[in-house]
């Protein structure tokens, strides 16, 4: 099976293009059905230890993995996002997850403490595979729950006012003035 160009989405907040022909009978997505999605949509992509297809960005890395078998099959776009939150600031961050879960349909959000005592995010998405899908829904749904994934980093930053702490990060190191004396 092979995913027709046309309909994938666009990010540039054009039109997106409509798939040609009629609607296309269910299948039963795979892996590489997912790796010629990212290879279209000119993401990188590697398989890690547990043979799970992710996609790295600098804040965070989106799996998709796929679960379960026959009618129970189930594809999950996964997102855990890098950057570490105090155990103190939990009661904020979760007034702010709750809030984007409130407001839209992916990715849900949860956190994670870990044992050090730092917190972070994932994000998760889900699609019941097993008896076949729409390859139409397939793509525009994992296009979709990629850029939401992008777009609740952005959102996070603006909510937590984490633009200062980004820009130090990308900030490149100077050496302060030395008088002429």
């Amino acid at each position: 099976m092979t995913i027709d160009p046309s309909s994938i989405p666009n990010f540039g907040g054009q039109p997106e293009p409509q798939p040609q022909g009629g609607p296309a009978g269910p299948v039963v997505p795979d892996q590489d059905l997912v790796k010629q999605l990212l290879d279209q949509m000119e993401l990188k992509y590697v398989v890690d230890d547990e043979g799970d297809l992710a996609a790295p960005w600098e804040e965070f890395r989106t799996y998709f993995m796929f679960r379960g078998e026959g009618d129970q099959a189930v594809y999950s776009v996964r997102t855990f996002y890098d950057r570490a939150h105090k155990i103190d600031d939990k009661v904020q961050l979760l007034e702010s997850i709750d809030d984007w879960n409130r407001r839209t349909l992916w990715p849900k959000v949860y956190t994670h403490t870990h044992d050090d005592g730092t917190v972070r995010l994932i994000g998760e998405a889900q699609l019941l595979i097993g008896a076949g899908v729409n390859i139409e829904l397939f793509v525009s749904s994992t296009v979709s729950w990629v850029r939401a994934a992008i777009e609740f980093d952005k959102w996070l930053v603006e909510q937590l006012g984490l633009e200062s702490a980004v820009n130090e990060a990308d900030a490149p190191e100077t050496k302060p003035e030395e008088d002429d004396e």
